[in-house]
């Protein structure tokens, strides 16, 4: 959380929290979570629709699904699990703070999405829950009145990677989903697939059930996920470059 703050300071980007506090499924611990939002380009939306970029920062407390039972209780990594897009936002803020977009857009980096219950999708994704439970009270810096729609970054640093269109995302924002990709194949990249993939309970699935437009860009067949083995050495820079092309893409290129 201190690094993607200081980065944005940093680049003069602007940014608020949203903190919170909630009692974490998993223990049953009361814990003090904080989602950051980071602003590149006009504010307000007096120019236009404003896009939103997401990935969760925080990492799963216990590597539950490891081969190595003697390693269950040890935390991941997340080298792949939350990392891989949040090192995607990052550098695409750098870019815009250097090279700021004609339309608003909105970098939001998820707090508390990954310490669930296994087996109860609702227990996960703590952190995106509460900021679309509460768009438009005090205290949310989120303008949904202006959003175009969200694009989730999970899991994207797979050294095979293949993005298949998420289930929700095609089923709740057809239009959009399918926008994302297309565009996709106009550039080329090889990692995505026009074809439907399986759902997935994530952080895009609390702004669908408030009618906003989110597609989850996720690779779900990571062999390392929630294992001791989600590490740097798991992941490429390949892909990480193609998800980062598709998303300048359609921060610079809006039509």
């Amino acid at each position: 959380r201190e690094t993607i703050i200081k980065m944005a300071q940093k680049a003069n980007l602007h940014v608020q929290t949203h903190v919170f506090e909630t009692t974490m499924p998993m223990g049953n611990s009361p814990v003090e979570l904080c989602n950051v939002i980071v602003s590149a380009g006009p504010a307000g939306c007096s120019s236009g629709e404003r896009l939103w970029l997401g990935a969760h920062f925080d990492t799963r407390p216990v590597s539950d699904r490891d081969p190595d039972s003697s390693l269950h209780a040890l935390p991941l990594t997340g080298a792949n699990d939350g990392a891989s897009g949040v090192a995607v936002l990052m550098h695409l803020m750098e870019i815009m703070a250097d090279h700021p977009p004609e339309i608003g857009v909105d970098f939001i980096f998820f707090d508390g999405e990954d310490s669930g219950v296994a087996g109860k999708p609702l227990t996960y994704c703590v952190g995106s829950q509460k900021l679309a439970d509460t768009l438009g009270e005090f205290g949310n810096p989120l303008l949904a009145d202006c959003c175009e729609g969200l694009i989730l970054l999970d899991m994207i640093g797979d050294r095979d990677l293949f993005v298949p269109m998420e289930g929700y995302s095609l089923h709740y924002a057809p239009e959009f989903t399918q926008k994302v990709f297309q565009r996709a194949l106009e550039l080329g990249l090889s990692s995505f697939s026009m074809t439907p993939g399986p759902t997935v309970y994530d952080d895009h699935v609390p702004f669908l059930q408030q009618g906003i437009a989110a597609v989850d860009l996720i690779d779900f067949s990571f062999p390392h996920w929630h294992t001791t083995s989600d590490t740097p050495e798991s992941c490429s820079a390949a892909s990480l470059l193609q998800v980062g092309q598709l998303v300048s893409n359609l921060v610079y290129h809006r039509h």
